[in-house]
């Protein structure tokens, strides 16, 4: 809007009237409708073509003004043939830019190739589809959360086109009947949310009458600045498909805090332009379908499914308001027979190309469809134009890697979501490869753990290191013999002193010798088995570090049994002698403190000899 709208529309009306007449035909009768209800305008025009020239004609020229060409991302043509019921479209006409001489530089000009030539006076009906994205322009561009949302429209109520008009009409259909403004010209009617203009009649070529529509939409204008689709074929009967979204809301700006309590209480009014749901239609035998993001599983998404038809409804985790985002991953698996097919000795994949959730706009897609190893001769066969490259992918129980068919367009609409095929050969054996390397690297394992049951891993029976490791064995042998007899003795010990408290509590001095009469016996047949130990130990070089500590104990002990004796002499010599209680034991006292602190010597070396 404004000065520099009105001065190129200026120029460009200069620019097309000064433009000379192409060719003879005429357009006895064009009917267009505008289709507004969502962000993606569709424009549907009936042409009736007339050859009013002697020469045969073979081609007709669609006109655009460069300001919208750069939006159209779809154009179709098909004939038109019967009336009423009866009416059907034709074929799809092929369609192409063209550079006809002396057409102003404001114009983006298509051929339509038309099926067979027009000789003089002949017709033909055609219809075509223009298809455009961001095309409907936000006003205000920015809105709080109780606002509704506005959005301008520009076209021209004329048909613009190289060739006369004989009749025309137009009519654009709104999604609400509510408008703020239109542009009025003569023969201009409304009829609830449908603006209809014409007909008009005899208008030259090059026409054009501006026209701007201010009007209320509150649909989604959801746009996936990036999608990134994943076709993984398995011949074991699966067709995996994941779907990487970023998508943004590209409608009026949200500014203003946002209320969630408000928005729950009253959605249609605190959020009617909000983002509430996306709606995806999968194919009719879809499974295994999950939604999630970076931060794990959606729960937010209901799903519904028929014979015809499999239906997702997602739910962000906010209502996306404009200029808002989200990020999100949906993944579905599809029976493999209702979408690979073979032909002519190869075998083709036959699937939909764009996203399937429903008026989506994507500025750049990408579409990846992994083969399974082994495919070769590869060949793509799309509907429309596509950049494509080949990649190579590297998942389980692959070797050299799968490869994969990486197509990427810019501009898709669901116009776009057609079938394209991609055709390759494959060997059926190479469907083994998998399960082989499965059971031989079993077999494998196994015979590996057989082997290592069967087979002596030990050192070489002559090397240092093995030689060494056995007189280690030995000394420890022999000092677990020593540790062992040790406690014998200190057994011996506790004997007799368990004889000293009986002696003191019942008197009789015969059993109290009788006692240390069998622990000396005891005690020497337990020295006779420590000198072969001792011996060995020091004639052992591994029980060079140790040794001194066992002869420390072995002493140790000795001398503990010294004073133990004469304690029991002493106490055994005083009772004979009928001496008193307290003379017993300031005797006793001196040889008591010594084996207390012997005995607590001989347990410290035997810990210390058992750590190591």
């Amino acid at each position: 809007m404004g000065f520099w709208w009105r001065f190129n529309l200026l120029v460009f009306t200069i620019a097309i009237l000064s433009t000379p007449v192409l060719s003879d035909l005429i357009l006895s009768k064009v009917d267009r409708r505008i289709d507004l209800t969502s962000q993606i305008v569709r424009i549907t025009s009936t042409l009736k073509v007339e050859n009013a020239g002697s020469g045969l004609v073979s081609e007709v020229l669609l006109a655009f003004p460069e300001l919208q060409a750069k939006n159209l991302v779809y154009l179709m043509a098909t004939t038109n043939e019967g009336k009423g019921k009866t009416k059907s479209s034709g074929v799809s006409l092929p369609v192409e830019v063209a550079n006809p001489k002396g057409m102003p530089p404001a114009l983006t000009v298509y051929s339509v190739s038309l099926p067979k030539a027009l000789g003089e006076g002949d017709t033909m009906s055609l219809d075509v589809l223009a298809v455009f994205t961001h095309t409907l322009k936000p006003f205000p561009e920015k809105i709080t959360q109780a606002d509704i949302q506005l959005v301008l429209f520009q076209d021209s109520a004329y048909y613009l086109s190289p060739y006369a008009v004989k009749f025309q009409s137009l009519s654009i259909k709104l999604p609400d009947a509510r408008i703020e403004s239109y542009t009025k010209i003569e023969n201009t009617k409304i009829h609830g949310s449908e603006i209809k203009y014409g007909p008009y009649e005899n208008l030259p070529p090059f026409s054009y009458s501006p026209l701007v529509v201010h009007f209320e939409i509150n649909q989604p204008f959801a746009v996936a600045q990036e999608l990134v689709r994943e076709i993984e074929v398995s011949h074991w009967g699966n067709v995996q498909v994941t779907e990487h979204c970023n998508i943004v809301h590209e409608g009026a700006k949200s500014e203003g805090e946002f209320s969630r309590l408000e928005y729950q209480a009253r959605p249609h009014i605190r959020g009617s332009s909000a983002i509430r749901h996306f709606v995806a239609k999968l194919p009719p035998r879809a499974h295994s379908i999950y939604y999630r993001d970076e931060i794990g599983n959606i729960s937010t998404s209901h799903l519904w499914a028929d014979s015809k038809k499999t239906e997702l409804l997602i739910e962000p985790r906010y209502p996306m308001f404009g200029g808002w985002r989200t990020a999100f991953i949906i993944g579905y698996s599809l029976p493999l027979q209702d979408f690979l097919f073979e032909s002519e000795g190869k075998r083709f994949l036959n699937i939909s190309f764009a996203s399937p959730i429903n008026d989506l706009v994507i500025d750049n897609l990408v579409v990846k469809v992994v083969l399974p190893e082994g495919s070769r001769d590869l060949s793509v066969s799309t509907p429309f134009p596509v950049k494509q490259r080949q990649e190579s992918k590297i998942s389980h129980l692959d070797v050299v890697g799968r490869p994969v068919i990486v197509l990427e367009k810019a501009d898709v609409v669901p116009e776009h979501n057609q079938y394209f095929q991609i055709h390759y050969s494959f060997n059926k054996l190479s469907m083994l490869r998998e399960p082989f390397m499965l059971i031989s690297g079993f077999f494998f394992l196994f015979v590996a753990c057989i082997v290592y049951v069967h087979v002596d891993l030990s050192i070489s029976k002559s090397s240092a290191s093995y030689l060494a490791k056995l007189q280690w064995d030995e000394v420890r042998a022999t000092i677990q013999q020593v540790e062992s007899i040790i406690n014998q003795c200190l057994a011996t010990h506790e004997k007799i002193e368990a004889s000293l408290r009986d002696l003191s509590r019942i008197g009789d001095v015969q059993a109290c010798k009788t006692t240390r009469k069998t622990a000396d016996g005891l005690l020497k047949e337990h020295s006779k088995e420590l000198k072969p130990l001792l011996a060995f130990l020091q004639s052992s070089p591994a029980a060079a570090n140790i040794l001194p500590k066992v002869e420390e104990l072995v002493a140790k002990e000795r001398e503990l049994q010294e004073r133990w004796m004469a304690k029991h002499s002493i106490i055994v010599d005083c009772y004979e002698k009928k001496l008193g209680g307290r003379e017993i034991e300031n005797r006793v006292a001196p040889q008591q403190q010594k084996v207390v602190a012997l005995r607590q010597e001989v347990e410290d070396l035997l810990e210390y000899i058992d750590e190591i």
